[in-house]
């Protein structure tokens, strides 16, 4: 497991990172790999995001962004955590 550190100050800086390493791991197309997200929330309130790609031979690779945290949480297709990406600059939440 690597970690690295960076700043992504836009959701659509952070969509576009995610979306990158994703298809990176898997080595997919980012044009043809659609990425799907979902918010989540901790104790009633917005916490951060999931994201994931589904690809062939049922594929699916998944990352989290901790908002409160200020870090992504990268998974393979088996779910091991392969990264930790923390974040210098992040994204407000109540812009996601």
């Amino acid at each position: 497991m690597t970690d690295i550190a960076t700043a992504l100050p836009t959701l659509a800086e952070l969509t576009s990172f995610v979306h990158g390493e994703l298809c990176r791991l898997d080595a997919l197309e980012p044009d043809q790999t659609p990425l799907f997200t979902s918010k989540l929330t901790r104790g009633g309130r917005s916490a951060g995001l999931l994201f994931h790609i589904e690809g062939p031979r049922l594929l699916r690779t998944s990352a989290v962004w901790s908002a409160d945290e200020h870090r992504i949480l990268i998974y393979d297709s088996k779910g091991t955590r392969v990264r930790t990406v923390r974040l210098s600059e992040a994204p407000e939440l109540a812009t996601a």
